[in-house]
């Protein structure tokens, strides 16, 4: 890849569908070149889309829910020989269904892995060297869900509460140095997130939901705009995630109950 080229530098994590895709061509089309990553090989026509918006891309399949899938992604990104003016630290998964007898323990452990720790371990990989130059962007994608306890999603909820404290904490710790950080807090969107999750059969799973290519407008222009938070999609998801921030527990635990309950989309 040729390095002298003037064109920003840009990663994307979980860009083969979804947000994350929609993201990756946000970057595109405004003048960066790109280094895109997922756990499969439908990458690949991923990044021909995006390379039609003018972009030079590089892929790297990796599966970030492993140690060795993080360390296998940042020496691809060493590899190309240009710092990272904005990362996107997009992958994740959910598991929808009841904690006690409804879910299953691997599958939320291998969450945690990728929702949590693989975005801790990224994060502390390529933030050292964007403090050094004194510049960069971060994205971190968590959820309007990290506002409030997600019933019958107790797990992915707590994953994204998780995501959303780490990053404005290191916005705080790196107000000083050239370096932003922004969490994007999509609501309910029209990805294959639901359908992954084994929750076609909630009242939210059913239900229309918020346009990808939308929420990661709003996404790329607060970045850019070095906000510390958006909550991203329709004016409705705006309502919700202002109601969960004045609302008590209790009452939004309920809320996302009627959403996520299974067998919800038939009441």
């Amino acid at each position: 890849m040729d390095t002298t080229t003037t064109k920003p530098f840009a990663v994307v994590t979980g860009a083969s569908s979804g947000i994350g895709l929609e993201l990756a061509k946000q970057f595109a089309q405004n003048g960066f070149d790109l280094l895109i990553t997922s756990t499969g090989p439908d990458i690949a026509e991923a990044a021909r889309n995006i390379e039609g918006l003018g972009a030079q891309v590089q892929t790297a399949q990796a599966d970030l829910a492993t140690y060795d899938g993080v360390e296998s992604l940042y020496r691809a990104i060493g590899a190309t020989g240009r710092p990272i003016d904005a990362i996107a630290i997009n992958a994740g998964v959910g598991v929808g269904g009841e904690f006690v007898g409804g879910t299953d323990l691997a599958e939320e452990l291998k969450m945690i892995q990728l929702n949590i720790a693989s975005t801790v371990h990224l994060a502390k990989r390529v933030l050292p060297a964007m403090v050094s130059r004194g510049q960069g962007r971060v994205l971190f994608t968590s959820s309007i869900a990290a506002l409030m306890p997600g019933t019958f999603e107790a797990v992915y909820a707590a994953t994204k509460a998780f995501v959303q404290s780490f990053s404005e904490a290191l916005r705080n710790e790196l107000k000083d140095t050239g370096v932003t950080v922004t969490a994007l807090q999509p609501g309910p969107t029209e990805t294959e997130f639901f359908h992954r999750a084994g929750m076609d059969d909630t009242k939210v799973g059913a239900s229309k939901k918020d346009d990808p290519a939308e929420v990661a407008k709003q996404g790329f222009e607060a970045l850019m705009a070095g906000k510390d938070h958006i909550i991203a999609g329709s004016l409705m998801t705006k309502a919700q995630g202002t109601m969960a921030k004045v609302l008590p527990d209790t009452a939004t635990a309920q809320m996302h109950r009627g959403m996520a309950e299974p067998g919800s989309a038939k009441q």
